[in-house]
C-alpha cells in the first residue's frame, strides 16, 4: 500500500491528505436541516449529515488528492451510527481509489492490540469466513506502551501489505511534557551519546521496526512516522534519522504550519513525506479568505483550499536550497 501511495502522490504532484474530521459546527446548514428532517434531531440525524458532508468534500476533492484521513474520535461522538458513517466513508474513499489513513492512534498490548489491528487493517475470522472491519489502508498507532503494542500491527502490515503511521512527535503545544523528557543512554549504547529527546530513541524504534517491514520493491517501508509541521527542527532531525520512513505531517494550516515550514520533512527525491490538513480545508467556507462560496459551496471552497495548499508546498519545495 505504500508503493499505491506514492504513485498516487507522483501522479497527482500533491503529498496532501485531507483530514475528514467532521464536527457539527463545521456542516453547513442545509446539509444539517436536511438530515435532521429525515431522521430527527438524534444520533442518526448527526451520522447522516457527517456521511453527505462527506461525499461532498470527497468528490470535490478526490482528483486532488492522494489520500484522507478520517479521525475516529469525531464519528464515535455519534455512537454506532457515527461508526457506520466513519465505515461508509471509508468504503466511499476508497471506491474513488482514495488512500484511506484510518487515524485511530489506537496503542494497547498483546490480544487487545491484535485486535485492534484486525479490526482496522486485518480481517477477523467469522466461522468459515474472513470478514473486514473498517478495511483502512493504514493506521495511526501511539507506541509509547512499547513495543508489546506495535507488533501486532506489524504482524497485519506484513500479512495485508498495508501501513501504519507510528506517533513519533505529535504536532500539539503540550507534546514536548513528555516526547521531550531528555532520556540516559542504555547500558547497551555509547555513554558518549547523552542524554537524548524521547521523540529521538522512538524514531529510532520507528526506523527498526521499519525495517522488518519493507515491500518487495519500493525505497520506503510500511511502518511510517507521524511529525508535527510545528516543529520543522525536530523534523529535520528526525527525516535524516529515519530516510526509508514516510512522514505524517499533521499541523498544517489551522494549527500554524506553512509551506516554508515542510521542505525538511521530505527526502531528495521530493517524496517521503504526506502533509495533512483537516479544518483548513473541509471548512475552508468558514475562513474569510473563502468566505465567497458560502455554506452551499463548501465542497468547492474546499477545492480551492486544496489547490492552494498544493501550490504553497510546491513552491517551498522547488525553493529549498
Amino acid at each position: 500500500m505504500i508503493n499505491k501511495l506514492i504513485a498516487k502522490i507522483r501522479k497527482s504532484n500533491a503529498p496532501i491528505v485531507v483530514g475528514l474530521d467532521p464536527m457539527m459546527k463545521f456542516i453547513p446548514e442545509h446539509i444539517r436541516q436536511a438530515a435532521f428532517a429525515e431522521y430527527g434531531e438524534t444520533l442518526e440525524g448527526a451520522a447522516e449529515a457527517v456521511w453527505q458532508f462527506n461525499r461532498g468534500i470527497v468528490d470535490a476533492v478526490c482528483d486532488l488528492v492522494p489520500a484522507v484521513k478520517p479521525q475516529i474520535a469525531m464519528y464515535e461522538q455519534f455512537g454506532i451510527p457515527g461508526l457506520m458513517a466513519f465505515r461508509k466513508t471509508v468504503a466511499y474513499c476508497k471506491e474513488k481509489d482514495l488512500v484511506v489513513i484510518g487515524d485511530v492512534k489506537r496503542g494497547d498490548i498483546g490480544s487487545t492490540s491484535e485486535a485492534y489491528a484486525v479490526a482496522h487493517l486485518g480481517r477477523v475470522q467469522v466461522g468459515s469466513q474472513l470478514c473486514s472491519g473498517f478495511d483502512e489502508d493504514f493506521a495511526t498507532v501511539n507506541p509509547y506502551l512499547g513495543s508489546d503494542g506495535i507488533k501486532p500491527f506489524l504482524n497485519v502490515c506484513r500479512e495485508e501489505k498495508k501501513g501504519i503511521f507510528v506517533l513519533v512527535k505529535t504536532s500539539n503545544p503540550s507534546s514536548g511534557e513528555i516526547q521531550d523528557r531528555l532520556v540516559r543512554p542504555e547500558e547497551s549504547e555509547s555513554p558518549e551519546a547523552g542524554d537524548r529527546p524521547l521523540y529521538e530513541i522512538m524514531g529510532q524504534y520507528v526506523k527498526a521496526w521499519g525495517e522488518q517491514c519493507m515491500p518487495e520493491e519500493g525505497d520506503y517501508s510500511y511502518v511510517g512516522a507521524v511529525v508535527g509541521a510545528t516543529y520543522p527542527e525536530q523534523g529535520r532531525m528526525l527525516r535524516k534519522m529515519m530516510p526509508r520512513t514516510f512522514i505524517l505531517v499533521p499541523g498544517y494550516g489551522a494549527q500554524g504550519g506553512k509551506g516554508a515550514d515542510l521542505v525538511h520533512f521530505f527526502n531528495e527525491d521530493g517524496l517521503g513525506a504526506i502533509i495533512n490538513s483537516s479544518r483548513g480545508i473541509i471548512a475552508a467556507y468558514q475562513q474569510e479568505e473563502y468566505a465567497r462560496f458560502g455554506g452551499s459551496g463548501y465542497a468547492d471552497a474546499a477545492r480551492a483550499a486544496v489547490l492552494a495548499m498544493r501550490e504553497d508546498i510546491a513552491s517551498a519545495l522547488e525553493g529549498r536550497g
